[in-house]
């Protein structure tokens, strides 16, 4: 089948990149680099079933031949980059998602989406099932990240019922792995950089506040068994075991040998107080569930760090 992705040098889009091309596909991807960088497809740069091009989709994309797939996972998903970005931020839910879905609907094409966990807000549910409506601030500092990723979904529901296309809806939960900006404000990479560098670590508020992580192989299988089925609301993905920020900090201190202090900084508006996704949905229709453990993710993200030449 023949691809056309946005964000594909991103974090995740680069890895989504890497395992269409192994299945045997062609993929066409685009980016116009405000987050993602060349490095993250430095190895399918010479593959004949791949193209890069650089690319802002909040202009509409012409493919020169018929597309059976598009995939829009564009997205400046870290609070950094959002805060820093919010028109870009959301223009790229608003215009590029309407314009990547055009693009789709012309070639009779399958279209999926990566929305967030975001769309939750600070949720008064728990765990975050998909039928929650969830609890955003549509005036807040994070409203350009979270309006923007519910609206992506109000307009690809909208795309399949007056259109008819084929859609499907990712609800992604914190992910990490190799390939992660270290700079970008999230707690992974933050902590990651932090303990490279024997830093403090910097938790913002008490540290009680949960998150659960997915290592990026898993979610890619995720994102790509949810791209072959028929199931058109959102589906969560993402690990459903929860830990504190402060338990996690002490993973971190125990995966690099040695007791890091923790410095506390106030917690930033609207910051979710307990993240954790109910698979039940992505295990029932996909058959789907993260596979790698969180030790063994970061043992891997850390090896990757340390190549790229950050160093203790």
């Amino acid at each position: 089948m023949r691809f056309v992705m946005s964000g594909a040098a991103g974090f995740i889009g680069s890895h989504f990149c890497d395992r269409l091309i192994a299945e045997g596909h062609t993929v066409i991807g685009l980016d116009n680099l405000i987050t993602g960088s060349r490095r993250n497809l430095a190895q399918l740069m010479d593959h004949p079933r791949f193209e890069f091009r650089e690319w802002d989709v909040t202009r509409p994309f012409e493919a020169d031949a018929p597309v059976d797939g598009v995939l829009h996972l564009a997205s400046l998903a870290s609070p950094k980059d959002y805060l820093d970005h919010p028109l870009e931020t959301l223009e790229t839910g608003s215009t590029a998602t309407r314009n990547m879905l055009d693009l789709a609907l012309k070639h009779k094409a399958r279209f999926l989406v990566t929305s967030t966990s975001e769309c939750y807000g600070d949720p008064l549910v728990h765990p975050q099932v998909e039928t929650y409506w969830g609890n955003v601030n549509p005036v807040g500092m994070r409203s350009c990240y979270d309006e923007s990723k519910r609206y992506a979904e109000a307009i690809t529901m909208a795309y399949h019922r007056v259109h008819g296309v084929r859609t499907n809806i990712a609800r992604i939960f914190n992910t990490f792995g190799p390939r992660m900006q270290l700079h970008d404000g999230r707690v992974v990479p933050a902590f990651m950089d932090q303990a490279l560098r024997n830093e403090p670590l910097t938790i913002f508020g008490d540290g009680m506040q949960t998150r659960s992580f997915c290592y990026v192989d898993d979610m890619v299988e995720g994102l790509f068994r949810l791209m072959s089925s028929d199931e058109r609301y959102p589906v969560n993905l993402g690990n459903p075991r929860e830990m504190t920020i402060l338990q996690f900090a002490e993973c971190i201190s125990e995966l690099m040998g040695n007791k890091l202090p923790i410095v506390h900084q106030p917690l930033p508006e609207d910051d979710p107080k307990r993240r954790q996704p109910d698979i039940s949905k992505a295990r029932a229709v996909l058959g789907w569930e993260p596979r790698v453990s969180l030790e063994d993710g970061l043992r891997r993200t850390v090896e990757y760090f340390k190549k790229q030449g950050v160093q203790v």
